[in-house]
């Protein structure tokens, strides 16, 4: 079933020429609207700006005002800068994406090798997602439901979110600085709450066979909020009890089964 999209238009007109069309030479940023508006706004656009630096593109000012006045009950903002063009739009968050909070998700992993070249654009948030997209669906493929990039062993970060790990009494997630991976906005938020729940806050490495025996798993992003992984690699996982806790905390709840 198709989801209801609304357009708001921004500045500027998409022409034959833009780069953003032609080669997905743009910035996005997706936000998770709730009946109090776009949350955590001010981070996304800050992402936002961060990534349009990477590709020398100027954001304009009319984009911080995309959301405003904006309520959902569940709802995605993805607000778009192209080289020559900006708008959002809204829709209700999928139904499928509803589905990984309430039952979690099948992940398996794959390792892309060590290192990433100067040029890369892994720490922005770009329109080129179609590789993204495509790691998932081998993933789908392959019996899971979404995907752990490795390099070298080392976890880095799904195709379209963040890796988050409980090991004894601290929540931990995989540094952005020295991996070049894309920083979470959802798991910074989670992060610095840790503490509220309990919890101890870390950054820090780990490999696929560490993961394999922490206490709990998730996927961290910004319309799912947390997806707790049932299995890893084939490999059956309890759920845990810090699932619906951490959603809470978040301002998330898992939609009944």
């Amino acid at each position: 079933m198709n989801v209801p999209i609304t357009v708001i238009p921004g500045s500027g007109q998409l022409t034959h020429a833009d780069r953003g069309l032609l080669y997905g030479e743009g910035v996005f940023e997706t936000v998770h609207v709730r009946p109090t508006g776009p949350w955590l706004l001010d981070a996304h656009l800050a992402r936002l700006e961060r990534s349009a630096v990477a590709l020398g593109i100027d954001v304009p000012p009319e984009v911080a005002r995309l959301g405003d006045g904006l309520t959902h009950d569940d709802g995605a903002l993805r607000l778009v800068v192209t080289p020559s063009t900006s708008f959002a739009t809204v829709s209700p968050v999928p139904e499928a994406i509803r589905a990984e909070r309430r039952d979690g998700i099948r992940l398996i992993t794959h390792d892309i090798g060590a290192g990433r070249p100067p040029w890369s654009l892994s720490a922005a948030k770009t329109l080129s997602y179609a590789e993204n997209l495509a790691a998932k669906r081998w993933a789908v493929a392959q019996g899971a439901d979404d995907l752990l990039w490795l390099a070298g062993g080392w976890a880095l970060e799904g195709p379209t979110a963040s890796l988050v790990w409980l090991a004894g009494d601290t929540l931990c997630t995989v540094p952005s600085g020295p991996t070049g991976i894309l920083p979470g906005t959802t798991v910074a938020h989670l992060l610095e709450r840790a503490a509220e729940a309990g919890l101890r806050a870390e950054q820090r490495m780990i490999t696929a066979a560490e993961l394999a025996e922490v206490e709990a798993v998730w996927l961290a992003s910004s319309l799912r909020g947390l997806a707790e992984a049932r299995s890893l690699d084939g490999r059956p996982r309890a759920a845990s009890p810090w699932t619906p806790r951490l959603l809470e905390l978040l301002g998330f709840s898992r939609p009944p089964g």
